[in-house]
Order: C-alpha cells, then structure tokens, then sequence
C-alpha cells in the first residue's frame, strides 16, 4: 500500500491528476525496471470488509461483493479508472475488464445528477479500451498472455543454465506463452504458432471484412421512409416510423447503417420530429455496434449544426443534449469533433451550442483529452463519424474565428486544466493569429484568461505571448501586459 501512495496524493490533489500519474507510473518504471502494475491492480480489487464502506460507497450485494476499490471517493474512483484506461497497455487486460465488469455490474446509482454516474461513466470506458481478443478470455482461462515469458525467451527457459544467473529468478515457475500470435506479412494476415508454421486466416476469422452490399430492396424502403419522414405531422408518427429506421439499418446489414441513413436524410426533419428521432433511435437493446449512437448523432444533429445561422431551437438543442449526456464517446466524434472542424470556422451561434454541450455532457478530464486531441493530434487519436456528403463542410485543422476563441475561453472559465502540449499549441496559435485579430475583443478577452488561468504558458512562453500582446490594441491589452510583466 505504501509505494502507491504518491500515486493516490497525485489523484487527488493535481489539477492534470491523469497525466501527471501517467508519468509517475513511467518514473517507476525506469527505476524499477518493472511497472509492478499487477501489485496496484491486486489492492484495487481485493475484497475489503463491509465495516470498512465509507458513505459515499454504495451497498454490497452477495452477487456482486465490495471491493476495496469501492472504498475510495467517487472522484477518485473516477480519476483511477481514466488513468487506467489511458495507460491500459501497462495493466493486464483480464484483470481490468474485470474491474470494469464489477464497476458497471454494482449498484451504483445512474442517474447523471450522482457523482457515482462519472464512476460507472469511467468504467464504462475503461472497458471499451479493452482489445476485443479480451473479451474472449473467458474461453481460453488457462491461458495468460500478459504474465508469459516473451516468444524469444522460450527456449532460453528451457535451459537448466539462467540466462541471468545473478538475479533470483525461477524461470521454472512463469508460465508459458500464449500458443498463438498474429503477424502480418506480405500485406495478409496470418496466424503464426510456436512450431513456426504459418496458417492464413479464414475468411470468417477477418475483422476487416467489408460489408454486404445494400440491396436494391433495402434502397426502395429507405426512399420510401423519406419521403415518409417529410410528410410526419404528430409524435405517434415519429416514434413509428423510428421503429422503421431502425429495422431497416439491421436488415441492411452491420457496416451499412450510415449508407441507409444517408439515403433516409433525416435532418431534413422538423427539429420536433428530429427531437422525437433522436432519443429513441438508439432504444436497439444492443443489437446494434457500439457505433451506433454516433451514426444516429452524426446524420441527424450535425447536419443540423453545421449549417446553423440561427440560435439552434429549444426542441433540438434539449434532444441534443440528452443524448450527449447518455452516449459521450458518440458526442464527442460523431458532434463537437466535426463541428470544431467546421471549415469555416464556427460562428456565434454554434459556439453557444458547443458550450452548452461541454458545459453539461463532459467532465471536465474528458474536456482537456478533447481540447489535446484537437489541437496536436492532426489526425492521430481523432475519430471522426460523419456522413460521406458532408465531408466538404469539415476540415483537416481547426479554423479560427472570433467564436473559436470565445469558445476556448469559456472552456477554461469550467475550470478545465489543458496538458503542456496543449498550451504549447494555443501560445503558437495566439502568436500567428495576434496580427489577424488585433482589435478583436473576443480574441483579447481570450488571451487576458490564458495568461491569468494557464501558469505553466506564461512561465515558458512570456516572451512570445508580450510579443503577441503588443500587437493587439483593445481594451483588455494593457491587463493582459500587466499580469505579463508581473
């Protein structure tokens, strides 16, 4: 319990707690020349006495006993469980889906106005960042392919000679390799074993198979839905002709759904008929991929959203936002990913709408992930959902107008903490754009809360960020000068 306490001190008292406790955890293991990772996640899992549940922790069950884990604040079980998500290849697979399952099967309240929801939230995440072969550990439980030796040791272990004799090590006693292991040769994948025979997967072994293509029946329906869709006038119809939808896009086959959609065009809906649409799309019982929701998200609210020129209505922006309070991950790339990319730029009434939906669907860790992601990802750890027709309308970079940096700014006024990379990107973006935006109030009142909120920029950077100030000329530019030369 010892050596993991700074762990748990930087949990709770950083302001960045994930990415700081990501480098602890790298600290460690340069020093240590081993994470220990199985020791932290033996204490997170192992059972603790019902006299040990604090108030904050919800009731054991018999079916599902408590867990030391459970002990711990809600905000901490919440930061334990992101971290463990972003730092994954670290920890053994099996041992995190099961605390993931026994998170997400506890009793632990749903409702979004309960800090335990960010607990379930997390967990929640946690195990879709699992590889998909984890899921299957159950059939192969004799197997444990994080603790074996590696392949090129194999041999070595059957040796009576160590291969370190120095080190108090018994070889005899790990366990051996997993007998298979995926390569890839010859642009082909292939299943190689221990005796090095190489076997090509099959057909139906292949997760990169493409999908059936949409049958002409399937084309008639989805035109007739549309035009179905144009001529609703009440709510029965909307929820019926959901019912439709949805059959429709699992008749047609998994990979097809965004073709179907495309062809339906449901944001050509009234907002009230899309409203209805949207919150009961995704009643599928989990027939559907868990990319679902961002294919129900992306071709009904974003088409409505990036050609927004008006305050969004009350019926869209409600439907909106609680279907991005229920489905982050879906909000996040199938919603605020192509609209920060709007080619464009966004404008004043999509930024109202950006921040409301950060303001009441993300916690604010999940917020700085994003805000990085955006910034210096260029591609790389952005995922992206959105209908082929609407590709014209989103770029590569973000676009920066006046509402962009309202936007940020309102980001920071959440109390959201931005990673070091992320200030690095915004000093170079402030010094490119200061000339552009010289009388901007927007762009000034922008920069008077970065320098006051982001420390670690104005430490590093206050040379660029006075150069850039003295190019502006509003009137916030002589605080902004100020608190520089403070």
């Amino acid at each position: 319990m010892e050596q993991w306490l700074p762990l748990f001190q930087i949990l709770l008292d950083s302001p960045s707690p994930e990415g700081e406790a990501s480098f602890w955890l790298l600290e460690q293991h340069h020093e240590l020349h081993s994470p220990a990772t199985s020791a932290f996640l033996s204490l997170l899992l192992s059972p603790s006495p019902l006299h040990s549940l604090s108030s904050l922790t919800a009731s054991p069950s018999s079916s599902n006993p408590l867990i030391w884990f459970q002990t711990l604040p809600f905000s901490i079980q919440t930061r334990i469980l992101s971290l463990l998500a972003a730092e994954s290849r670290r920890f053994c697979p099996r041992r995190l889906q099961s605390l993931a399952c026994h998170i997400m099967n506890s009793d632990l309240p749903f409702s979004a106005d309960h800090p335990a929801f960010w607990v379930r939230r997390a967990a929640r995440n946690l195990f879709d960042a699992l590889p998909g072969s984890v899921l299957e550990s159950e059939q192969r439980a004799s197997e444990n392919e994080f603790d074996s030796l590696p392949h090129w040791l194999e041999n070595v272990a059957k040796t009576n000679t160590p291969l370190l004799p120095w080190l108090p090590v018994n070889v005899s006693h790990l366990q051996k390799a997993a007998a298979f292991e995926f390569a890839k040769k010859s642009r082909s994948k292939e299943l190689v074993s221990k005796n090095g025979k190489i076997k090509p997967l099959s057909e139906s072994e292949d997760n990169d198979n493409s999908p059936p293509p949409l049958l002409s029946q399937s084309i008639q329906k989805a035109n007739a839905l549309k035009a179905e869709l144009l001529a609703i006038d009440c709510t029965a119809d909307s929820l019926h002709l959901a019912d439709k939808i949805r059959q429709l896009c699992l008749e047609s086959g998994v990979g097809n759904e965004l073709k179907v959609l495309e062809l339906i065009e449901p944001w050509e809906a009234t907002d009230e008929t899309l409203s209805v649409l949207l919150l009961h799309l995704v009643n599928d019982g989990g027939l559907f991929s868990k990319s679902w929701p961002s294919y129900v998200l992306c071709s009904m609210a974003l088409p409505k959203l990036l050609t927004l020129q008006s305050p969004a209505s009350r019926a869209l922006l409600s439907a909106t936002i609680c279907f991005c309070k229920q489905h982050q991950t879906a909000a996040v790339e199938g919603l605020i990913f192509p609209l920060m990319l709007h080619k464009e730029g966004i404008n004043a009434m999509l930024c109202d709408v950006l921040v409301m939906l950060i303001k009441e669907c993300l916690h604010p860790s999940h917020v700085s992930a994003f805000c990085q992601r955006l910034l210096c990802g260029e591609g790389k750890g952005r995922k992206l959902v959105f209908l082929p027709g609407h590709q014209g309308l989103i770029s590569e970079q973000v676009v920066w107008t006046e509402s962009s940096f309202h936007l940020f700014q309102n980001i920071m006024n959440l109390e959201v903490y931005f990673t070091p990379d992320t200030n690095d990107k915004l000093v170079s973006v402030i010094d490119e754009m200061a000339s552009k935006f010289s009388n901007s109030l927007k762009f000034g009142n922008f920069l008077l809360c970065f320098v006051t909120k982001c420390s670690y920029a104005v430490n590093a950077y206050k040379v660029q960020l006075r150069d850039a100030t003295e190019k502006t000329s509003t009137l916030v530019t002589r605080s902004i000068l100020s608190r520089l030369n403070a």
